[in-house]
């Protein structure tokens, strides 16, 4: 498979981009500074990130009401005029995310305006993580932590960032099918539902996704089942974990006085880097 896009070319939108977009800048500046702390489980650890620019995520009017009365922020037309993209394919586009959690993050919106699904776009899911060899890509269900959910997109951070990509393999004790060159494991003992497809076959991969996928609910009124996804390319095979999801927040999110904890959690949290944009919850 040829690459279309490269990790290299990326890094240098990066670079440019920082040197003339003052937000994104000061916002990459200020990640280096951010508090993090380790919760240990023993087998596994989850960091907590204090990351105050991510309020703009993690409080994100996400109902159809809000999100009729405002501008798609993903759409070329209502982009910051600094804001450069690099095209992948002629499907989407490649942008720096200016309020990051990695140290390189990246958002990849389609170059049409559609609800955000996954179901036809696993390929593309896929392509992307072989292309970014130095990221792991993520996708984010309408419910599920995507702040744009009127517009598909996926998002990319630097590789090695989340705790699953080294620790998958420890926990994936129960191999539950293999389809021709694609593996599924469920991860077991890891205080959270996961499925991760193994697979040296691109094909595969997206049959085995598309079987996961016909068998996961559809609630009443929503367009897919509810979930988070991360994958990324390492030694000529793809690695995804699927989270199945059944709430968007949890209940501390709308809890009152010293109960309350905003927290909304995504694939970043899922894959085990906790994001709080308020001090008194990363406390």
């Amino acid at each position: 498979m040829k690459r279309i896009v490269t990790s290299t070319q990326v890094l240098d939108l990066l670079q440019e981009q920082l040197n003339v977009w003052d937000v994104a800048r000061n916002n990459y500046d200020a990640l280096r500074q951010v508090r993090v702390k380790e919760l240990d489980f023993g087998q596994f650890k989850v960091k907590v990130q204090f990351n105050p620019a991510r309020i703009v995520s993690s409080s994100a009017k996400v109902d159809p009401k809000s999100i009729k009365e405002r501008k798609c922020f993903l759409c070329e037309q209502n982009r910051p005029a600094v804001q450069e993209g690099l095209p992948f394919g002629d499907k989407y586009i490649i942008l720096i995310n200016p309020f990051p959690i990695f140290p390189k993050h990246l958002t990849i919106p389609a170059c049409e305006h559609v609800d955000q699904r996954i179901q036809s776009r696993f390929g593309d899911m896929l392509d992307l993580a072989y292309n970014l060899d130095e990221f792991t890509v993520f996708y984010n269900g309408p419910k599920c932590g995507a702040s744009a959910p009127d517009h598909v997109h996926f998002q990319a951070g630097s590789k090695g960032f989340l705790p699953i990509e080294k620790e998958w393999n420890l926990f994936a004790n129960k191999e539950v099918l293999e389809y021709e060159s694609a593996k599924l494991f469920n991860l077991g003992g890891y205080q959270r539902g996961v499925l991760v497809i193994e697979s040296k076959s691109k094909e595969s991969a997206v049959k085995l996704f598309e079987d996961i996928y016909a068998s996961l609910e559809i609630k009443p009124g929503e367009g897919e089942p509810m979930m988070n996804i991360l994958a990324w390319f390492d030694m000529d095979k793809w690695i995804v974990c699927i989270f199945p999801r059944t709430l968007h927040r949890p209940s501390c999110y709308t809890a009152q006085g010293d109960e309350s904890i905003l927290i909304s959690p995504a694939a970043v949290d899922m894959g085990g880097v906790f994001i709080t944009p308020l001090e008194k919850d990363f406390e």
